[in-house]
Parts: structure tokens; sequence; C-alpha cells
């Protein structure tokens, strides 16, 4: 298989859901089984397979994070992009730029209570790069 690109549109900080967007590319790329592997081609946002049903959890996840990595940190020398920059790239180190998903009779193989979210950790407004490879 070859591997394809989504570009997601993102409104700023957060967990923004992408499962209806991966799976309807699994199902164009008409996969019966293998792995669905994601990409993010970014430094300051990551993939997360998390909670989709009480969006609580999710806001919960945001405000830990941003406690525990606060903007304006005077430890920060990486500064020029703003101050949510050096936040955004810690965060991401902490989190994950690639997930793997089974695909299973030609659907994703997520539990009954997972979703695929992009988590944009800058306040950034625009679209970020993901790359879907689905392989044996």
């Amino acid at each position: 298989m070859s591997v394809r690109k989504l570009t997601i549109q993102v409104k700023g900080q957060g967990l923004h859901p992408i499962t209806r967007e991966v799976s309807e590319l699994v199902q164009t790329l008409r996969a019966d089984t293998g792995i669905c592997n994601l990409f993010l081609q970014h430094t300051s946002a990551s993939l997360l397979i998390q909670e989709n049903c009480d969006p609580s959890a999710r806001a919960d996840l945001e405000n830990w994070l941003n406690r525990l990595v606060p903007e304006n940190d005077p430890i920060y020398t990486h500064t020029l992009e703003g101050p949510d920059d050096m936040p955004a790239h810690i965060k991401s180190a902490l989190t994950a730029s690639c997930l793997s998903i089974p695909v299973i009779e030609g659907q994703l193989g997520l539990g009954t209570w997972q979703g695929i979210f992009l988590w944009e950790h800058r306040h950034y407004h625009g679209h970020r790069q993901l790359l879907v490879h689905i392989g044996p």
C-alpha cells in the first residue's frame, strides 16, 4: 500500500477528533486486514488514542498537561515563536507522534470508547499533516 496524507484543520490547543477521517481513508483504501500506521509530521502536536465519549476526559487531560508544562516558564530559552512554542515541544516529546492500529475486516480495531485525536499543543489555527500507511 502507498502512504496517503491527511490534512487536519485545527483551531487552537486541544484534542481534535480525527477517528472519522482516518476510518474513511481506511475504507477508501479497501484494506481488509493489516496495521494502520499514523505519523504526524510536526514537533508541536501529537497523536493520542483516548476516551471518545465524555468530553470532560479530554478537558482533564489538557488541563493536566498544561499544568505539568506551563507557558512562560523562565527556564525556557527557545522563545522566538511565542510563549506556547517550547511548552508545545515538551508536550510533544512526552506524548506520541505515531500510532499503530489494527485493521480488522476493513475497520479500525478501536475499542468501544476509543477515539483517535490530534493533540494540538499550540494556540495555532491552521493545518497539520498526517501520513497514513496501511500495511500487512
